[in-house]
């Protein structure tokens, strides 16, 4: 049983007064209840919620913490002085700018490299559409080992496991068929076999002699009109590398090419003047 409230009866004032109390209590308790489900007064419901103020969740409270402002590290020592080294308002030609990612590669000292291992040197264009993809052999080695497998028995047997241990699959017509149930997996990543990369031939070995000697595959992001492409290490002789460059920016076309740059792995970019 719930409790016994008794009321003064006989008396209308005394009576009125005990019935008004009584919703006032009434409407104390529901106003109560709503603020319990929301966590805030019914009257801000739609306000902004201030920085210490609690929101009550399923009947937990959990303070809202403010969000940690980002610190973004400074770069090394190699970095800056290598940033030092760049016109931020000039365009290099390719000779300007790969004698330039040399100079940067030994640092101030100039008697030795300032990293252990050899960096890549890359291409990055801005593009004016997306879509846009090719075929290219370059003139000389980006220094890049590409993992090139003909389709067989083994390469299925690793394909149901899960491993895929190759960068360019090249097949048979004929293993076509099998290949399919691996399309899901392997068109992803762009290494399901297709006429149009030429990886489908009656002739797979000498498709893969083509591929070992530097043939490249290049394309747009998928969402983004941006293309990145290493065209050699930092160590080749500049000519080498400028002879790629050359032939990479006229396999893409320059016409296409909104901005250009090109870097190492750990330099600042430097912009390429395209004519």
């Amino acid at each position: 049983m719930g409790k016994v409230k008794p009321r003064l009866l006989g008396d209308q004032e005394v009576e009125e007064k005990q019935k008004k109390e009584q919703k006032e209590k009434s409407k104390g308790k529901k106003m109560s209840k709503k603020k319990n489900i929301v966590g805030v007064d019914v009257g801000v419901l739609r306000a902004k919620p201030v920085q210490d103020e609690k929101i009550v969740e399923v009947g937990i409270i959990r303070p809202v913490k403010p969000a940690k402002p980002k610190i973004s590290k400074p770069r090394g020592k190699h970095y800056q002085e290598a940033k030092k080294m760049v016109d931020v308002n000039k365009y290099y030609s390719l000779e300007e700018a790969i004698s330039l990612l040399k100079k940067m590669n030994v640092g101030v000292d100039h008697d030795r490299p300032v990293f252990k291992f050899d960096q890549s040197v890359e291409l990055h264009f801005v593009m004016d559409e997306t879509g846009l993809k090719g075929e290219i052999e370059l003139p000389f080695s980006t220094g890049k080992i590409v993992r090139v497998k003909i389709v067989d028995d083994s390469v299925l047997s690793d394909l149901e496991k899960g491993k895929i241990e190759f960068d360019v699959l090249v097949t048979h017509p004929s293993f076509m068929p099998k290949l399919a149930k691996f399309a899901k997996v392997l068109g992803p990543k762009g290494l399901m076999p297709n006429p149009k990369a030429g990886t489908i031939s009656p002739k797979p070995e000498e498709v893969v002699k083509k591929f070992e000697k530097g043939m490249l595959r290049w394309k747009t992001e998928a969402k983004f009109p941006l293309i990145h492409q290493m065209i050699g290490k930092i160590s080749f002789e500049e000519k080498n590398l400028i002879a790629n460059a050359e032939k990479f920016l006229e396999a893409v076309g320059k016409a296409h090419i909104k901005k250009a740059f090109i870097k190492t792995t750990m330099s600042p970019a430097v912009k390429l003047e395209i004519k």
